[in-house]
């Protein structure tokens, strides 16, 4: 039996890897420090996910819930940097790419950290439904 949410899961972790490298490699865009550290949490899950799902691992919710709640929180720091003017001065980033720029802005609210950050969302609820039906 296909376990829904673990392929779910999979599946975002996959298109939000392949959506940051077309963004940086393909597009040109440049990573911020706090992109990096978004790309350090999600590019593992990839490989986690996909090996439970072969599996079939209804436990991975450990291991993966803590990673996508800190993703939510850096994407959410990120996010808030991006739209937010007074919290440019508690950027974190000294050099290379401002964490205050925003390569794409659609709709008006669409940044690459958004993306990140429903990216992160939706696995940790995939996870938390997981949990639930243990």
């Amino acid at each position: 039996m296909v376990n829904k949410p673990l392929l779910f899961a999979w599946i975002t972790s996959i298109i939000a890897m392949v959506g940051s490298l077309f963004f940086s490699e393909r597009m040109g865009f440049i990573p911020c420090t706090l992109c990096w550290y978004q790309r350090i949490l999600m590019y593992p899950l990839v490989l986690f996910l996909g090996i439970a799902f072969y599996r079939n691992d209804r436990e991975i919710y450990t291991y993966i819930l803590p990673i996508s709640i800190i993703g939510i929180v850096m994407s959410s720091y990120h996010y808030a940097l991006q739209k937010i003017p007074s919290m440019h001065e508690f950027s974190s980033c000294t050099s290379g790419v401002p964490c205050t720029g925003q390569y794409i802005n659609w709709f008006g609210f669409v940044t690459i950290p958004f993306l990140a950050l429903i990216a992160f969302i939706f696995i940790t609820i995939m996870m938390l439904i997981l949990w639930k039906r243990k």
